[in-house]
């Protein structure tokens, strides 16, 4: 089985933001970004169920600029297969964001799709909902605990 893993560049939680001096939105320049803790979470989820025989594979997927990398490159270092980087000039919506997950999905294929909790940056919690519905697939949310049982070959069930 093969798990999919979208994480998302923010400002670093431990940094103290400001505001534009336009009212516009929060300073990025010259800011710390990081991975979000919750898709950082998301992906230390999906290295157990690989860890444990179950999955053979783990792909990290993220959206935006191209210093987006510097994600997926704390992704890999973490134990991902792969990265994918999805070149994006601006902000995505989580709508967008789900379209184009849906289509990483029908082209990878993947036999499970994990998202952190919500992102720290907007805390819009929407994207897990919205890729669910677009696919027609069973969604888990505000998950605590993820267990997998089953052959890692047949991929088994995570719960």
């Amino acid at each position: 089985m093969k798990i999919m893993v979208a994480v998302k560049r923010v400002v670093d939680y431990a940094v103290k933001i400001r505001i534009k001096p336009d009212k516009s939105g929060v300073e990025t320049q010259n800011v710390k970004m990081s991975m979000n803790p919750f898709c950082e979470i998301a992906l230390e989820e999906a290295l157990k169920i690989k860890e444990s025989g179950l999955a053979k594979e783990v792909v990290a997927v993220t959206m935006g600029p191209s210093n987006c990398v510097d994600t997926l490159r704390t992704g890999l270092a973490m134990g991902a297969d792969r990265g994918i980087h999805v070149e994006a000039a601006r902000d995505l919506v989580p709508l967008s964001v789900a379209k184009v997950l849906k289509k990483l999905v029908e082209v990878e294929n993947p036999g499970l799709l994990i998202l952190g909790k919500q992102a720290i940056d907007d805390d819009c919690n929407q994207t897990g909902q919205m890729i669910a519905a677009l696919l027609g697939w069973p969604q888990g949310t505000f998950a605590s605990k993820v267990s997998c049982v089953g052959q890692g070959e047949t991929g088994g069930n995570c719960r």
